[in-house]
């Protein structure tokens, strides 16, 4: 996989962060983008002192004219991108009752119509060159619900209707469209969480451990490689069984 060009939205940290390292070690030149500059910037350090190459994004994905101007720069100054890895994500919980409308917003314009505004400036450059790879990191949610979070649950669940609408869209050009679904993954996101709420997640995993960054970094791997080629519009869970 030497030689390709990956961009990992949200790759500052946690389940980011952890992908674009994995995927720098198969050979890809990583760019990291996120707002969060200085993160960035420390996570393409770290790349770069394994013997591999990155550059950085200030991407904010709930804004068009950012996603256009930040995606045209890195295909003049790269020349191609090869893979799109749609991580940006946030939360904003609440019971739907008491949601405010600006939560319900933000969570659907940047988890859903963010992974969309990246991978429409992918596609065409990817059809013509009659390659690419596009994930989108869902989650367990987004397949089984949650309490209390309605917003995050159908940006996710949205993420897998679009993975497989693009999935058949592209299909005919050799560009696969594919999604992870995390379960129950130890980042900031996680250990924010009341620990009543983390010991109720853990005992809903049949493996009965909480997963690592890096589960999902290697699954994204597996369908970024040329082994995966056959694969297109399929949702790998990385759940521990958490849902079958």
């Amino acid at each position: 996989m030497s030689n390709r060009i990956a961009v990992v939205t949200g790759g500052s940290r946690g389940i980011g962060r952890a992908i674009a390292l994995t995927l720098s070690r198969e050979g890809l030149e990583i760019v990291v983008a996120s707002p969060e500059v200085e993160r960035n910037e420390e996570v393409a350090a770290e790349i770069r002192a394994a013997g591999g190459a990155a550059a950085t994004a200030n991407l904010d994905v709930t804004s068009a004219d950012a996603v256009k101007a930040i995606f045209t720069e890195v295909l003049k100054d790269k020349g191609r991108i090869d893979v799109l890895v749609n991580n940006a994500g946030i939360a904003r919980d609440a019971l739907a009752m008491r949601m405010k409308a600006a939560d319900w917003d933000l969570v659907l314009n940047l988890n859903l119509a963010g992974a969309f505004r990246c991978a429409q400036q992918v596609l065409p450059g990817m059809m013509r060159n009659r390659w690419g790879r596009i994930v989108n990191i869902a989650s367990v949610v987004g397949q089984a619900g949650s309490f209390g979070q309605a917003n995050y649950v159908a940006s996710k669940a949205g993420l897998i209707g679009l993975t497989k609408a693009l999935a058949q869209e592209m299909a005919s050009r050799n560009v696969t469209v594919n999604a992870v679904a995390p379960g129950y993954i130890e980042t900031d996101m996680t250990k924010s969480l009341p620990e009543e709420i983390q010991r109720k997640y853990l005992a809903a995993v049949p493996m009965g451990r909480i997963g690592k960054p890096e589960d999902v970094a290697a699954a994204v791997k597996f369908l970024v490689s040329d082994d995966a080629s056959y694969i297109t519009g399929h949702i790998l869970a990385v759940n521990g069984g958490m849902y079958m």
